[in-house]
């Protein structure tokens, strides 16, 4: 045991006269500088491993996948010098992203207290001047984590697309579906739309129920809740519907054809607008200058010119509206007749839809719901509205008619 002793005994003598000849006269003091600069050195490589991170010089960071809300997050971001003290690293160790950064939080890259312990963060440099660049996931809109913010979260980082659909979710509070709200009369969206249009042609559009706000609504709450009137129109790239009627997201229950034509599919959709949608309005809309009903006349003129094969059944239903309309004006040419057959074949589409749908018939005889036509002049952006009691007259005609559809419901 003594010889073992002497010989340990031997050893640190001879480590203490080493380090004599190295350091000179100062080696007492080079050797604590140099055991202090190891102590820091591991926990320095402790704090770097506990983040996951890889320290490229003193002018660069870069973050190696570290996962914040749902997401993951790869970027190279210079000159990132957190303006931290040493002493307060070595406080808080969990600088770089905490635990709790997996539960959504993510607490913005900085200590387990971020609000009030570690103010200062992870941002870029200058953050009050460059913040904020939201350094989070890709995709910070569809994640919506709380766009790792700065110092002052409020004032920084209020660009991030993550906190202002953060912030328009706190202020909407959903709704119950259980009774909807309630929704304007027939008159009264009929007024409404009236003066939709009155804004668009004005230039006074208000683009209400456009916002974030608003389609944090439609990802959760029903649009029967919110659609006020079912628009059935053409194709048509001139007439943008929504727009036409300074209407919003969940507003409009549109339904597209070339030459707005009434068929199965369409009287199909309309049905569905008024008895699940409760829209309260079915809008038949034309347009001036339609293609279908110009090819139609060209063609019945015997001046038309070939169609791909499915087209001539798309745009039948407006052969009747066209031959009337030339049956009262024998002679006429097409200048003349296609805008008065662009008219009559909204009256057409209304007949063949109360023809085909005895549910809207119910509906519109029971005041619940109503039927309008109207023209789009898409050169001025004016909504013509059509004489309401023809289509009172329609709906009587076809109520007589013994060719008329008599179950509502679709059989089992």
């Amino acid at each position: 045991m003594n010889g073992k002793a002497g010989i340990i005994i031997l050893g640190y003598f001879i480590i203490i006269i080493a380090m004599v000849v190295m350091f000179g006269t100062g080696g007492g003091e080079k050797f604590e500088e140099v055991t202090a600069a190891k102590e820091k050195a591991v926990e320095i490589k402790a704090e770097a491993s506990h983040a996951k991170i890889e320290m490229a010089g003193d002018e660069s960071v870069k973050v190696e996948k570290t996962e914040i809300g749902h997401a993951e997050a790869e970027k190279d971001v210079t000159a990132m010098k957190c303006p931290a003290t040493e002493a307060e690293k070595a406080q808080y160790k969990k600088y770089f992203a905490t635990e709790g950064a997996k539960d959504k939080s993510p607490k913005c890259l900085a200590a387990k207290d971020a609000k009030d312990k570690a103010p200062k963060c992870l941002a870029v440099k200058d953050a009050e001047d460059k913040a904020p660049k939201c350094l989070a996931v890709k995709d910070a809109e569809d994640k919506a984590p709380k766009c790792l913010a700065v110092k002052d979260t409020k004032n920084m980082a209020r660009k991030c697309p993550a906190i202002k659909i953060e912030k328009a979710k706190k202020k909407h509070k959903v709704p119950s579906h259980k009774m909807a709200p309630h929704k304007p009369s027939p008159d009264g969206v009929i007024k409404m739309l009236k003066q939709g249009n009155q804004r668009f042609f004005s230039g006074n559009c208000t683009h209400s129920n456009t916002d974030s706000a608003r389609l944090i609504q439609a990802g959760s709450e029903n649009q029967g809740d919110h659609a006020y009137a079912t628009v059935i129109t053409c194709s048509d790239s001139r007439v943008p519907v929504e727009r036409i009627f300074d209407a919003g997201v969940m507003d409009l229950f549109v339904v597209r054809v070339a030459g707005n034509v009434c068929d199965v599919d369409e009287a199909g959709s309309i049905e569905y607008g008024l008895s699940h949608v409760h829209t309260p309005v079915l809008v038949v809309l034309g347009h001036t200058q339609c293609g279908a009903v110009t090819a139609v006349t060209h063609s019945l003129m015997g001046k038309g010119h070939p169609l791909e094969r499915n087209i001539p059944p798309l745009v039948d239903n407006i052969i009747p509206a066209v031959s009337k309309v030339m049956d009262g004006n024998k002679g006429a040419g097409a200048a003349k007749i296609i805008p008065l057959a662009i008219e009559q074949n909204v009256w057409r589409g209304i007949e063949d839809l109360f023809m085909a749908s005895p549910s809207t018939r119910k509906l519109v005889k029971s005041g619940k719901a109503k039927v309008v036509g109207a023209i789009y002049d898409v050169g001025t952006g004016r909504i013509k509205w059509l004489d309401p009691s023809k289509t009172d007259k329609i709906l009587k005609f076809v109520e007589v008619n013994p060719e008329r559809a008599m179950k509502a419901m679709a059989e089992k």
